[in-house]
């Protein structure tokens, strides 16, 4: 049953997301002909933004945003929950707003969409909960598979964002619905990437410096796009709660006062990246566009439209990798590639530091151009651009929104190395019992000393674990001479390394209800390295404790 509603739900959000499409673009067609006076380009942003706002606070409150916060809320705070008229909304109101010029992305309000249809379909099953928020992150793969026209990038944002985690148990869910939906996006719209690229090729070595560049100014862009929309979201979120039904309209306007003069900056703007990517564009147009898109697109979203940030990530690193790239051809003309060459990699470089998808970005940009000529300079700049970014904003613009909403997801992108770990309390092994020890001897030993486990060691290094309590077990009832390794359990015994994470160790404590735990070598089990304590776990987390109590 889960597989086929996999298979559904594929090809319900491929089905979609195409409608997605194409309302949008022949909405806006309408709003914005080809001979349309000026006046529109104010007048409609405005228009779009007085009417969804309206909608969004009266009818559709959770349909607000980009969709990938409210989707993972669902899966982490929810339950899995997304309400039916919330996904209309999100369809509905996403739809005008990006048809009116408003320059936010599709991508993120199909990923709530996706979600939602998931979910939707999940609760009309029966399925429990768990089973329900395993479905999102195949509605949310499905979504972007569709949108991007890249079923091997939705996979991995699925669980690298989503889910935050590459190895999750609905990874063949999730490559199912992808595949599924990308079917359906080619059988309707045909097999097109997203942007038609010329072949580019790495120059000479040295260009790799200039992708360096590129991947710093990418790393310092994203920081300040997500600071100004974080900053301006929280300043829309103070103001009183009846100024929210038009609070959208500030994003209108200030759309419709740039598109008044510069038309290109209304949109997601798609078309100029493509002519970016094909060297079509002068620098003085590219470093325009990149201040006007980066401030029409922090307003808009902050001030509460529905869209995502998505396109507009791709669009500014289009424009900044375009500009770096005219300049490194202006004072190294055989050096370097083309600028639409420094164009394609800053879209993976800002996506990266926007996102924090990484590994999302080199493939994702990989699919929608079908170019592999640069991908190593696009490894080069993402991991800058990831760096830098990751330092000058260090909190993920997706769990900030979150946060800023109330509600408060996982920590994703932590590796263990940044948790405690046991090395950090390592102590040496002062106190420990011989194999070869007579019983009662081991427990006057044992009651002269503060814990009430014991390391147990013999010829090969540690044999084992023994409690205060088991030695005076064997005491009452055993045999005088008996010695400590007789009464010790053959096998494995319970034991952490010096990499392990805090929390591992306080669990092992607790399933075997010990307060000592031996410190062993991943090399040899036996090899004592140290012990780690109950009571310094507890003092590492802030927690006081005395020994016997």
């Amino acid at each position: 049953m889960f597989l086929a509603l996999t298979l559904l739900i594929g090809a319900l959000v491929g089905l979609i997301v195409v409608a997605f499409i194409e309302i949008t673009g022949r909405f806006g067609a309408r709003l914005y002909p080809p001979d349309a006076a000026a006046w529109r380009r104010f007048l409609v942003p405005v228009a779009g933004s007085l009417v969804m706002g309206y909608l969004l606070y009266k009818y559709f409150p959770d349909a607000r945003g980009s969709g990938v916060p409210q989707t993972k809320a669902a899966l982490y705070a929810r339950g899995g929950f997304i309400s039916f008229p919330t996904l209309l909304g999100k369809f509905f109101c996403t739809s005008v707003t990006l048809a009116s010029g408003i320059p936010l992305g599709r991508e993120g309000p199909a990923v709530q969409v996706g979600g939602g249809i998931a979910s939707v379909l999940g609760r009309a099953l029966g399925l429990r909960p768990e089973k329900v928020k395993a479905l999102l992150p195949v509605g949310a793969a499905a979504a972007v598979a569709a949108a991007f026209n890249t079923p091997l990038a939705a996979v991995l944002f699925a669980l690298e964002e989503v889910v935050g985690d590459l190895h999750a148990p609905v990874l063949g869910s999730v490559v199912l619905a992808s595949a599924t939906s990308w079917g359906v996006l080619r059988l309707l719209l045909g097999n097109e990437p997203l942007f038609q690229v010329p072949q580019y090729q790495l120059v000479s070595a040295w260009e790799l410096i200039a992708y360096g560049i590129l991947g710093v100014a990418g790393g310092v862009v994203s920081a300040a796009f997500s600071q100004l929309l974080l900053r301006l979201r929280a300043w829309f979120k103070r103001q009183p709660a009846k100024t929210v039904w038009f609070q959208p309209v500030a994003g209108g306007l200030v759309v419709g006062v740039m598109g008044w003069f510069v038309p290109s900056v209304m949109g997601v703007g798609y078309q100029y990246v493509g002519d970016v990517l094909n060297d079509s564009l002068t620098l003085k147009l590219m470093l325009t566009l990149l201040v006007l898109k980066l401030v029409a697109t922090a307003v808009s979203y902050a001030s509460g439209n529905a869209g995502g940030i998505f396109g507009p990530s791709l669009f500014l690193g289009a424009m900044l990798g375009g500009a770096v790239g005219s300049v490194a051809q202006h004072f190294f003309p055989s050096s370097v590639a083309s600028p639409g060459a420094y164009a394609l990699v800053g879209m993976g470089a800002t996506f990266a530091g926007i996102i924090r998808a990484p590994m999302t970005s080199v493939v994702m940009i990989f699919e929608i151009t079908r170019d592999y000529a640069v991908i190593v300079p696009l490894m080069i700049s993402n991991l800058v651009s990831y760096f830098i970014a990751s330092r000058l904003q260090k909190e993920p613009i997706y769990e900030v929104l979150a946060e800023q909403d109330g509600i408060h997801l996982p920590k994703f992108g932590r590796g263990q190395q940044m948790r405690r770990q046991v090395m950090q309390i390592l102590r040496p092994a002062e106190q420990v019992l011989n194999a070869g020890e007579i019983v009662q001897r081991a427990l006057e030993l044992a009651r002269q000393g503060t814990q009430r486990t014991w390391v147990v060691t013999d010829g090969r290094g540690v044999a084992g674990l023994l409690t205060r309590e088991q030695l005076e077990n064997a005491a009452r009832s055993g045999n005088p001479d008996t010695r400590v390794g007789a009464i010790l359990k053959t096998g494995e015994f319970p034991h952490v390394h010096a990499d392990h994470p805090l929390d591992d160790a306080l669990d092992r404590m607790g399933a075997f209800h010990v307060d000592v735990l031996p410190v062993v070598s991943r090399a040899n089990v036996h090899q004592l390295l140290g012990v780690v304590r109950l009571q310094d776990v507890l003092e590492a987390y802030g927690v006081a404790w005395k020994a016997g109590s």
